[in-house]
């Protein structure tokens, strides 16, 4: 849930509680002065009217018992009033004159009702007589000392006055409470939303800001912000206080490894020409002193001695010139080069890189397997560097499989294209594999008896990734390592049948 949200229903909340106590103080304050003054009246008319309440006693073949009426004319002076007298010896209801022929009937007054009265907790009743609202006050009447002790009430008086008029008064206001609670809640939670928005959009301005950073597209971006200087004004300041600092740390890192590439670039440019040039004069001695042997054998051992010397030369500057290549790629990987491709035959391609690995020295056996996968699949690349990656993978083979073999396959699945190469060398440990397409990372330290930079597998990384590709490695210390390099297939090359499995020496890591 948003914050603008979870604001926007606490004050809501807040408003709609304090809006309900409001509303029910008002109704309640409006009944109690509506009804306040109709009971003071009601009890005025009706004590007037007890006043002049006149118990007769009578004989009967029943037995004794009292008759009601009111002292002078059989009337009462409020045309509002409705009186009725309830004998509590035999039921009988005595009515003023003018009330006998208006069919009015009041409630039943039973025992519980008159201890009630008596004990002052329902001396007012609202209710509905002949479906109009009525507010009823009962009194007690006590006989006179002559006919009976005082504390004893003989009847029940009822006096009653129409409060149709005030309870639809109380009907309107609870409605249009009611509505003018709905309607404000609405109004004050939409209003709430939009300030709510607008006090937040300098927080969303924020996001946007560091998801910029967060992609790298736009350090130079700003929050802006016109606000007063509150909590978010500092917030924002404070952030764009960071953005600046940290696009100037960006750009002079930036700087440093444009310079850091272009001296990567440049040194292997420079370095490439100097070991050109070594290589060609040791080669030209060589085959000087060769002439030189054979026209003067008394020589011999100073010119193999000088010829030794020379292949040892030859050898540095050839891996001085391989290391030299190596960086260029990598420097050409870090500036953005990206490799001109075209459709290329997979088929001849693996036959080439067959034909070649057969040359390499090595000691483990070349075993070239099934290719036919590949048979007429093309793929967009370029073929110098899918050459190079995959030498890149089979002199690594060789330089760490003493014994065994070293295997190359092809294997499709779908729209892919594989090239596997297995072998059955010293292999890693499967907390080695995340690293090892790290630059200048040897996985073993036995690894470092073998001569290498540590640049081959980064290289082909970048080479697989600038052909959409991807890699799989199965690897068993000890036992060997699998690599399969996945390539998708050029427009037009459907391919059918089933994934193979890699083939793995032993039981692998895999990632």
């Amino acid at each position: 849930m948003s914050i603008r949200l979870r604001l926007t229903l606490w004050y809501t909340g807040i408003l709609t509680a304090t809006l309900l106590i409001l509303a029910l103080g008002l109704y309640f304050f409006m009944n109690y002065i509506l009804f306040s003054g109709i009971k003071t009246e009601l009890k005025d008319e009706a004590n007037y009217v007890l006043q002049r309440v006149r118990a007769l006693p009578t004989v009967s073949s029943q037995g004794f018992s009292f008759n009601f009426e009111l002292e002078g004319r059989n009337s009462i002076r409020s045309s509002k009033l409705l009186v009725q007298i309830v004998n509590l010896q035999d039921g009988r209801k005595f009515r003023a004159s003018d009330l006998i022929e208006a069919g009015i009937e009041f409630p039943d007054v039973t025992p519980s009702k008159v201890n009630c009265v008596l004990a002052q907790e329902c001396v007012f009743d609202k209710v509905k007589i002949d479906g109009y609202d009525f507010l009823v006050y009962n009194a007690p009447v006590y006989p006179t000392a002559f006919f009976g002790p005082k504390d004893q009430p003989i009847g029940m008086l009822q006096a009653a006055f129409f409060v149709g008029q005030s309870e639809r008064v109380l009907v309107l206001l609870r409605l249009v409470l009611t509505l003018s609670m709905l309607l404000v809640i609405v109004l004050a939670a939409s209003i709430g939303w939009f300030l709510a928005r607008k006090a937040l959009r300098p927080i969303e301005q924020v996001i946007a800001a560091t998801n910029q950073i967060e992609k790298g597209a736009d350090l130079q971006r700003r929050i802006e912000y016109q606000g007063p200087g509150d909590e978010i004004g500092v917030l924002i300041e404070t952030i764009n206080g960071m953005l600046g600092r940290l696009q100037g740390a960006y750009a002079e890192l930036e700087e440093a490894y444009s310079a850091q590439r272009r001296f990567v670039s440049d040194a292997s440019h420079e370095l490439r020409t100097p070991l050109t040039t070594i290589r060609g004069n040791v080669e030209l001695l060589e085959k000087m002193w060769k002439q030189m042997m054979q026209a003067e054998p008394s020589n011999l051992p100073a010119v193999e001695l000088s010829l030794e010397a020379m292949r040892d030369i030859s050898g540095e500057a050839q891996r001085m010139s391989r290391l030299v290549n190596d960086l260029l790629a990598l420097a050409r990987a870090d500036a953005g080069f990206q490799i001109e491709k075209r459709e290329l035959a997979v088929k001849p391609l693996l036959e080439e890189v067959a034909r070649k690995a057969q040359m390499l020295p090595r000691s483990a056996e070349w075993i070239v397997g099934d290719l036919s996968p590949a048979e007429d699949i093309s793929i967009y690349g370029n073929q110098d560097y899918l050459q190079q990656l995959f030498f890149i993978f089979i002199e690594n083979a060789f330089k760490y499989t003493e014994h065994g073999f070293v295997r190359m396959d092809a294997l499709r699945h779908g729209g892919q294209v594989g090239i596997r190469i297995a072998d059955t060398g010293i292999g890693m440990e499967k907390e080695e594999v995340p690293h090892i397409f790290e630059r200048f990372y040897r996985a073993d330290v036995s690894r470092g008896q073998k001569t290498g930079t540590g640049l081959g597998l980064s290289i082909a990384k970048w080479i697989i990734d600038e052909h959409q590709g991807s890699i799989e490695v199965t690897t068993s210390k000890g036992e060997g390592t699998t690599f399969v390099v996945w390539f998708p297939v050029a427009h037009g090359s459907g391919l059918e049948g089933g994934r193979e499995n890699s083939h793995s020496i032993g039981e692998g890591n895999e990632v």
